[in-house]
């Protein structure tokens, strides 16, 4: 071997013996949670051996534990650059993105890994739980369920899991799978109130007012401070014109929760249903202070505030009402009515024709679907949510 030969590799294992030393050190500050010195000791590394990966992907674990996700990951994207197969390297990437929230870009990387895992094994099972949460945070209900109804098979006492499947079930429109984790849920607790609202909002959704409105009492009794349980009731029996006792719930929600503005909504408008009128105005001008979104509150403040004669009041909360409802007939027919007492007929002849027009297009829904009922059996109609947002 000739002089310089020998100088060369004498120097690389030199090189070598540095990076050695210089990595266990960073390793044992990692350990003893340094995070800081480790940091720069990976630092150091990456300046003086810029083609390894091992320590930009160090760094990206040092700042993901520090819940900087948002740091940690190009910095794992550039070790999977210089080397895509370092184990666990991709995982890291693909939570450190489900974490930060940036779930359309985590949903490839668990799927990649997903084709790549051993069938039934831990891996897999978690990869499958992950990619079903990552549709779930997306409202890709539909996209979400095989996924969350395979983690539920694969973990029997796993009760969270299964709520996020009938969720996703629900929101899917998907009744009976609704129905079929609900018994299932109910096995692992008899007395979950948040199960009875799910079969209950699955009932209304199937137009069983009957039965929804009995399992939304079965959840007020299996737990009253359940969040949203008297609104559920309170909204079914207020559908069904029962206001007395709508009126009742929807107090008992407020005294669980004094900020939830549909519950003050809504029993502001049973108060107007029940006369009301003063009740309701403080109510639905404090659902309205919470929520300036809410169309009903401002139809409902318009309706009392034109009763009163308070014109300019009125005027206001129903054109914000037509702005933020606009296919609704009673906004319309409502403004047709005030421009006509103020004498402005020809808007009142713009929203009286507006309110005619949605009237006949709704008719003609109606007859649509009696027709077709004639030759073959009718379809659901669009179910309405148990807790709509005006």
């Amino acid at each position: 071997m000739t002089l310089a030969l020998c100088l060369a590799a004498t120097a690389a294992v030199g090189q070598q013996s540095s990076y050695t030393i210089q990595r266990q050190q960073a390793l044992a500050l990692e350990q003893q949670r340094n995070f800081s010195e480790a940091e720069s000791a990976w630092q150091t590394l990456s300046k003086t051996h810029p083609e390894n990966p091992e320590p930009y992907a160090h760094i990206a674990v040092l700042e993901a534990r520090q819940e900087h996700y948002k740091e940690a990951i190009p910095l794992y994207r550039k070790a999977l650059e210089m080397n895509p197969h370092v184990p666990g390297l991709r995982f890291n990437l693909a939570l450190a993105l489900f974490k930060d929230g940036q779930l359309k870009e985590a949903i490839p990387e668990f799927s990649a890994l997903l084709k790549t895992a051993p069938p039934n094994s831990p891996d897999s099972q978690r990869l499958t739980i992950l990619l079903g949460m990552s549709h779930y945070g997306l409202a890709e209900y539909a996209e979400a369920v095989p996924f969350l109804k395979q983690a539920a098979g694969n973990d029997a006492q796993n009760l969270p899991l299964r709520l996020a499947l009938a969720h996703s079930c629900l929101w899917s429109k998907q009744m009976q799978c609704v129905m079929d984790v609900y018994h299932e849920i109910l096995n692992l607790n008899a007395e979950s109130a948040e199960a009875d609202m799910l079969a209950g909002e699955a009932l209304d959704e199937m137009k069983d007012n009957e039965g929804s409105t009995k399992m939304f009492r079965a959840a007020v009794k299996a737990n009253p401070k359940e969040p949203n349980v008297h609104f559920g009731l309170g909204y079914l029996l207020w559908t069904q014109k029962q206001y007395p006792e709508a009126a009742t719930e929807f107090q008992a929600e407020l005294a669980n929760d004094p900020a939830h503005a549909q519950a003050m909504l809504y029993l502001g408008d049973t108060y107007l249903q029940l006369n009301k009128q003063e009740e309701a105005r403080l109510l639905l001008q404090k659902a309205v202070g919470l929520d300036s979104s809410l169309w009903l509150a401002h139809l409902d403040l318009g309706i009392i505030d034109s009763d009163a004669g308070r014109n300019d009041d009125a005027l206001r909360e129903l054109l914000a009402a037509a702005k933020l409802k606009d296919d609704d007939v009673n906004v319309h027919w409502r403004l047709a009515r005030l421009y006509r007492t103020i004498g402005k007929k020809d808007e009142a002849k713009v929203e009286f024709d507006k309110a005619s027009k949605l009237n006949k297009a709704a008719d003609e829904d109606l007859y649509r679907k009696i027709a077709n009922g004639r030759q073959r059996p009718p379809e659901s109609s669009p179910p309405a949510a148990v807790a709509p947002n005006p």
